[in-house]
């Protein structure tokens, strides 16, 4: 299962994009699900798996996001 993470801002899902995988987290940044909402219109597909990691490394860089979302799209 796939997760994504919402932004208020592009600059922080192209951040946050580049932070985690530095620390070797499989992501990539896609368009906002049409169910999800978000002041963005990207966000951060991980593996859900993944959430807690990329939580913590995002909190430790200070790279601010609204929300983790389970999400089952590709």
């Amino acid at each position: 299962m796939k997760a994504v993470i919402l932004f208020n801002s592009t600059n922080h899902a192209i951040w946050a994009e580049n932070e985690l995988k530095e620390n070797e987290i499989s992501c990539k940044m896609i368009s906002v699900p049409r169910h999800l909402s978000s002041d963005c219109g990207y966000c951060v597909q991980i593996d859900a798996d993944d959430g807690e990691k990329a939580s913590s490394i995002l909190n430790a860089n200070n790279i601010e996001f609204d929300n983790i979302a389970n999400y089952e799209g590709e």
